[in-house]
């Protein structure tokens, strides 16, 4: 599927740079294979809203361009509807790490 198009007005974030999560969400919105369950215990999973999990209940469900529990707008304005429960992909996903950089450069920022 493909990505969507940045807003013109998105802010440039550096790795170099502290940031604010919450103004990019490049992470949520930039690979649909990404947000899979692997370790969470079924009592974790059951935690998750149902209309935010995948038909194949194997990850997050993916809407257009990214996760469904993303919401605002990429390099924006963001946040995650289900942030204190999130699965483990998530929660390993950080700031200026391989994946973060990666999701980040997709969207051209630098």
């Amino acid at each position: 599927m493909p990505m969507a198009a940045v807003p013109p007005t998105a802010i440039s974030l550096t790795a170099t740079t502290d940031f604010d999560c919450q103004t990019c969400g490049a992470c949520c919105a930039y690979d649909a294979s990404l947000p899979r369950f692997s370790t969470e215990t079924d009592e974790e999973l059951d935690e998750l809203p149902r209309h935010f999990v995948a038909d194949d209940e194997q990850g997050m469900r993916w809407d257009c361009d990214r996760c469904s529990a993303l919401s605002g707008s990429v390099g924006v304005s963001t946040s995650c509807m289900v942030y204190d429960i999130r699965p483990d992909i998530c929660r390993a996903c950080m700031p200026n790490d391989g994946a973060c950089l990666e999701a980040r450069a997709a969207y051209g920022f630098s």
